[in-house]
C-alpha cells in the first residue's frame, strides 16, 4: 500500500523538468506570496468548516481577541486588555483603538458578542463556554462584558485557541447568520484581505494586505501572538492537487511555498540544485494524528462491538508508512509514530491506558466481528484523493477492511465534497456515509477542550455523532479539576472509556514537513501556517 518514488535516480531533475509548467501571471512578483495549500477549502465559514485549510484561510483574513504562542499561553491580540471581577463571574473585556473591517466599518463590541455566539454554538470549547454564559453585553463600542452562571478559568485559552473552529471576529450582520448555514462572504479585520472577485473556486484564492490593519504595538511574533505585520502585498493560494506538477513549480520558484509535500519527494528537494534553493522543514512540532471517524448514527458502527473490533485490526505503522514513506528529514530521521492514544503523546494529557486494545490482528479482529453479527456487512468509506494523506490512509484502511470481512464501498472524490458529505446524517440507502479517515494536529488533541472528535454529546458532536455520556463525565471534571493530578486522572479515564466505547479510531501519529524557497526568511513555527513575518530576502 506503500506510494511509489515519483522521482528516483539519475534522471529525477530531467523527470522535474520535463512536468508542465506552472505559469502564472503575476503582478508585482517580488511582492506577491505564492502558495500551495494542503486542499481546496470549499466552505470558508471558519466556524461551520472544521477542515485546517478554512482555519488557514481564516488567520489571513480574520482576527482573534487573543493569540496563541507556541508556549500556548493566550496573549492580547484584538483585545486592548480585561478585568476579572466578581469571583471570576463578570469578565469586561476593552478592544484596541482603530480596529476596522474590510468593509470600513468600526470593529465594535456587538461584533464580538456575535462572533462568540455563533462560534459557541459549534466549537466543543466554546460550547463549554456558553453552557456558563448568563449574559453577554455591549458597554460602549470598545467594552463589552460576560457574565457567567459559574466560573470558567480557561476563558482565555478559548478565545486564543488555534484548534478548529478558533473565535475570529467578524461583522455582527455576518455572526448573525446561523451556525449551521454557511457564510460566502470573508470579511474581518485581519492582516489580509479575501479578494472575493478572484477566486476560482477549486483553483485560486487571492489576498491582498490590509493598508489598514494595526498590528499588536509590543511583544514578539510567535505562532498566532504578537504583532502580525504582513511584509507582502499579495498572497495567492492555488490549488495543486498534483503533487509532480507542484514539485516542478516549487523547483523553478514559480510558487514560494508548498505545505505539504509528499514523502516521495523529500530526498529530491534536499539534494543538489534544490538543496540550495529549498528548505524542507518541520514547522508543526506537535505532529498530525490520524484517526478513522465511524459513523455512530448506521449499521454497523452503531454496535461499539464493531468499532473495537476495528481497534482489535489495526496496524498503526501500516497507516503512517502508507502517509509518510520511511524517509526522514535532518533532524527527524523518522517521521511515523505509533502508540498514539486518545491524547497527544506529547501533551499533559496522554497516558498509556488502554493502548494494549491496538492488536494488530486481523484473525482477532474477524472472531469479534462474526460475535457482532456484522461480517459482510456494508461500509460506504469517504475517500479525498486530492489530499494525499487522507487518500494512502483510506486505501490502507479500505484494504484492511476487506480483510476483516466487511463489504467495502469507496467513495472517492474531493476534500471539499467529503466535508459536505460528511455533514449527512441519511441511512447509507439515502446518500449516508460509515466512516471516514483525516487527520488532526497534535494541538487539537492536546487537551478535552479543544479535542472535538473524542467528544459524546450526540447529535451536536463533530460527524459521526457519537453518545457517550461517560466521556462527556470526565471532561467535565476535567475542567472543574482543582490540579494538575486531578485533571490527569480525568483524562486517563476519558481514554479508558474511549477504547471501551471507540468514538473513533487512532491511526497514528506522522510529522508533516513543508518546503519552501530558501529566500523566505521569518517563517514562525507552529499551527496554523501563518502569512505574517514572513519576507523575502
Amino acid at each position: 500500500m506503500l506510494r511509489r518514488d515519483l522521482f528516483a535516480g539519475a534522471g529525477a531533475a530531467a523527470a522535474a523538468a520535463s512536468l508542465p509548467r506552472f505559469a502564472i501571471a503575476q503582478p508585482a512578483a517580488a511582492r506577491t506570496l505564492k502558495y500551495v495549500p494542503h486542499a481546496n477549502p470549499g466552505n470558508i465559514d471558519p466556524f461551520t468548516n472544521t477542515a485546517f485549510v478554512a482555519r488557514d484561510h481564516a488567520f489571513l483574513v480574520y482576527d482573534q481577541l487573543y493569540g496563541m504562542n507556541e508556549r500556548f499561553e493566550p496573549q492580547p491580540q484584538m483585545v486592548q486588555g480585561h478585568v476579572v471581577e466578581n469571583n471570576g463571574l463578570l469578565w469586561r473585556f476593552t478592544l484596541r483603538e482603530n480596529l476596522r473591517f474590510h468593509d470600513g466599518t468600526p470593529v465594535r463590541g456587538r461584533d464580538c458578542i456575535a462572533s462568540i455566539r455563533r462560534w459557541g454554538r459549534r466549537d466543543a470549547f466554546g460550547q463549554e463556554l456558553m453552557a456558563r454564559v448568563a449574559e453577554m453585553s455591549e458597554e460602549s463600542d470598545r467594552v463589552f462584558t460576560i457574565r457567567l452562571s459559574r466560573p470558567f478559568p480557561k476563558m482565555l485559552e478559548a478565545f486564543s485557541k488555534v484548534t478548529t473552529s478558533c473565535l475570529f471576529v467578524m461583522p455582527e450582520r455576518l455572526a448573525n447568520v446561523d451556525p449551521f448555514t454557511n457564510i460566502t462572504e470573508a470579511v474581518g479585520s485581519g492582516p489580509y484581505r479575501f479578494v472575493a472577485n478572484e477566486w476560482v473556486p477549486g483553483s485560486r484564492l487571492a489576498y491582498a494586505r490590509n493598508p489598514d490593519y494595526v498590528p499588536v504595538a509590543s511583544g514578539t511574533p510567535s505562532m498566532t501572538a504578537g504583532p502580525k505585520v504582513a511584509h507582502f502585498d499579495r498572497v495567492e493560494w492555488h490549488i495543486m492537487s498534483d503533487q509532480a506538477t507542484a514539485a516542478a513549480a516549487l523547483q523553478s520558484g514559480e510558487i514560494d511555498w508548498w505545505e505539504q509535500p509528499t514523502a516521495d519527494l523529500f530526498p529530491l528537494f534536499q539534494r543538489g540544485a534544490n538543496a540550495r534553493n529549498i528548505t524542507v522543514d518541520i514547522i508543526n512540532n506537535s505532529g498530525l494524528i490520524g484517526i478513522f471517524r465511524p459513523n455512530h448514527l448506521t449499521a454497523p458502527f452503531n454496535n461499539p462491538a464493531v468499532r473495537r473490533a476495528v481497534l482489535t485490526a489495526i496496524s498503526q505503522m501500516d497507516f503512517m508508512t502508507a502517509v509518510i514513506g520511511t524517509t526522514g528529514v535532518e533532524g527527524r530521521p523518522d517521521l511515523r509514530r505509533e502508540g498514539i492514544g486518545y491524547f497527544a503523546p506529547e501533551s499533559p494529557s496522554a497516558s498509556r491506558v488502554g493502548l494494549d486494545r491496538l492488536r494488530k490482528s486481523i484473525d482477532a479482529a474477524r472472531s469479534e466481528l462474526q460475535a457482532a453479527g456484522a461480517m459482510g456487512a456494508r461500509l460506504v468509506l469517504l475517500n479525498a484523493t486530492d489530499l494525499a494523506s487522507i487518500n494512502a490512509a483510506t486505501l490502507v484502511g479500505a484494504d484492511l477492511f476487506r480483510r476483516m470481512g466487511f463489504n467495502v464501498e469507496l467513495v472517492s472524490t474531493d476534500w471539499g465534497t467529503v466535508v459536505a458529505r460528511r455533514a449527512s446524517r441519511n441511512p447509507l440507502e439515502q446518500g449516508g456515509w460509515s466512516g471516514f479517515f483525516t487527520f488532526w494536529s497534535g494541538v487539537d488533541h492536546w487537551n478535552p477542550a479543544s479535542h472535538a472528535s473524542i467528544r459524546g454529546h450526540g447529535e451536536n458532536a463533530w460527524p459521526g455523532w457519537p453518545t457517550i455520556p461517560a466521556i462527556e463525565a470526565q471532561r467535565n471534571a476535567w475542567f472543574d479539576a482543582p490540579n494538575d493530578a486531578a485533571a490527569l486522572a480525568a483524562t486517563t479515564e476519558m481514554q479508558r472509556i474511549a477504547f471501551e466505547e471507540v468514538p473513533y479510531v487512532p491511526t497514528g501519529m506522522y510529522y508533516q514537513p513543508t518546503a519552501y524557497r530558501r529566500n523566505l526568511t521569518g517563517m514562525l513555527k507552529g499551527q496554523p501556517p501563518v502569512f505574517w513575518n514572513i519576507r523575502r530576502a
